[in-house]
């Protein structure tokens, strides 16, 4: 567990000294403060209009909204927010859209972490034709 979040003593989420409550009630400057640097610099820098249309969508939906229809997207650069906290994503991988669901621990992280753009290669045995010296092995 890393020092930035940790559980109190009756169990509370905490992000660097603040509850979840405390977070979400925050503006996004107050919290962009709060995040890691490279994070940070994301928001203060302003967020694009891609970013912002994500945003818009998040207010208006509920986690009950977003476990039956997830909120897709393809900004897999976008930092986790607090209010993203319980709601559903569909992240695009490259090649579909992928289910991530937030839990707190996700706070200040990226949407893309989460989901993998690439799969582990495991390569078979090499056959006949495989290499260019395994052409010229004589067949019984």
């Amino acid at each position: 567990m890393s020092s930035d979040y940790r559980t109190g003593r009756e169990g509370e989420f905490t992000y660097r000294g603040y509850t979840l409550d405390e977070l979400q009630d925050m503006e996004l400057d107050e919290v962009a403060e709060l995040l890691p640097a490279r994070q940070r610099r994301t928001i203060t820098r302003g967020l694009s209009t891609q970013h912002e249309k994500l945003l818009a969508k998040v207010e208006g939906k509920s986690e009950e909204e977003t476990a039956n229809d997830p909120i897709r997207t393809h900004l897999r650069d976008m930092p986790v927010l607090p209010e993203f906290v319980g709601l559903t994503f569909a992240v695009y991988t490259g090649q579909e859209f992928e289910r991530v669901k937030v839990q707190p621990e996700m706070i200040g992280h990226y949407l893309g972490e989460f989901q993998l753009t690439r799969q582990s290669v495991e390569h078979g045995q090499a056959g006949i034709g495989a290499t260019r010296s395994s052409k010229f092995v004589p067949l019984k």
